[in-house]
């Protein structure tokens, strides 16, 4: 997030913005219940009645978080495919590039998805977990279309495969430079997808020939 030093209006709104990015990464490093309003407000730099001017809670930051990174990655997801007619190869790899810069950007908000949703009350939850399955759908499709021999049920395995690799930017620390991190993170994504099981192999066929041929390994 960006503070824009323009208008007071815009002013104001990065404000906002700077208060709640503070508010992510303090959440995303102590848990949701190891961080009160007046730790957001002195890491801030903000009184409480400035900081509630803003917020009326931590409820209210989580939403202010969650929701609108839910529906960008669904926009953003969309308009990856919509520029590749016909071309699901071309439309994953577009996908894959997207999400690994945004999990590159924001690891402090993948770790709030992934460990603190449930705190939110039942009605942004559950517009929340909508607009996840959604962008899921966005992917299933696409992984359907460059698969077709694969079910609509094994394409969103392979789904959530490929968010499980992308979305580890919040436990892999910054000891590759972040160029090489997105780089190893493209390619270990796209191999999972565009390498699949074959159409009617056995689950476990693959292991087990992979052990037959081990050599010293017993028949």
């Amino acid at each position: 997030m960006t503070v824009d030093a323009g208008t007071p209006a815009r002013r104001s709104r990065s404000r906002r913005d700077e208060i709640l990015q503070i508010a992510v990464v303090l959440f995303a490093s102590r848990g949701y219940h190891g961080v009160s309003m007046d730790d957001i407000g002195a890491a801030a730099g903000v009184t409480g009645p400035a900081l509630y001017h803003h917020f009326a809670g931590k409820d209210a930051m989580l939403v202010a978080a969650l929701i609108p990174v839910s529906d960008r990655l669904l926009t953003r997801g969309r308009e990856c495919v919509d520029r590749h007619p016909g071309d699901p190869k071309a439309a994953i790899e577009e996908l894959v590039e997207f999400h690994v810069d945004f999990a590159l950007d924001e690891p402090a908000v993948i770790a709030l998805h992934l460990h603190e949703l449930d705190r939110l009350p039942e009605e942004p939850r559950r517009k929340i977990r909508r607009l996840q399955r959604l962008y899921v759908e966005v992917w299933v499709e696409v992984i359907n279309a460059l698969h077709p021999h694969l079910t609509t049920d094994e394409a969103r395995v392979l789904a959530h495969a490929a968010f499980g690799l992308m979305n580890s930017t919040p436990f892999i620390g910054t000891g590759v430079e972040r160029i090489r991190r997105a780089a190893l993170l493209r390619t270990s994504t796209l191999a999972a997808l565009n390498h699949t099981v074959l159409p009617g192999q056995p689950q476990g066929q693959a292991q087990r020939q992979g052990s037959a041929e081990t050599p010293g390994e017993p028949a």
